[in-house]
């Protein structure tokens, strides 16, 4: 049943196996799969060069991919992949500096405000409804904002 895998020579087995674990990597990636499929490509080829056993070649395999991940740890530990945008998903980071209105009066520190199209619990300062705000921060899904305040006579700022 199984004769057919027997005739396949180890080193292409850990070939294939290498080649799979890149294919994992690009469908979930994270940043792992791509060092183990290193090891066994690594593993592959030295098992195509030098014949060496099965045992020999999990063992290789096993050392490789403990020194393919530990490197590629302490490398990116050391040389951080910067984003290209950090705050992509932390929306009331985004806010930071916009002004907002008061559609719930901030009383004893917390109220709500309307940005954009949305409303955000806030806290802050009292104001009262109808007021403008600026956003100063964000704590989890709660705006940190302080009254704008505003020249006599100037329109309102709205965001």
């Amino acid at each position: 049943m199984m004769d057919w895998l027997a005739d396949i020579e180890p080193h292409w087995i850990w070939l294939t196996f290498g080649v799979l674990l890149a294919g994992f990597e690009m469908l979930l990636p994270g940043y792992y799969m791509i060092w183990l499929a290193l090891a066994a490509i690594i593993t592959g080829v030295l098992a195509g060069l030098t014949g060496m056993g099965p045992a020999v070649q999990v063992l290789s395999f096993v050392v490789l991919a403990l020194i393919t991940v530990y490197s590629a740890r302490r490398f990116l530990s050391d040389n951080p992949i910067a984003s290209a945008d950090p705050l992509l998903n932390r929306r009331g980071a985004r806010m930071v500096g916009q002004t907002a209105q008061v559609v719930q009066p901030i009383a004893h520190g917390s109220g709500r405000v309307r940005v954009g199209d949305g409303e955000w619990n806030a806290k802050g300062a009292d104001v009262a409804a109808g007021e403008w705000v600026r956003i100063t921060g964000c704590e989890g899904v709660t705006l940190v904002v302080e009254p704008l305040a505003l020249l006599p006579g100037q329109p309102s700022a709205e965001a």
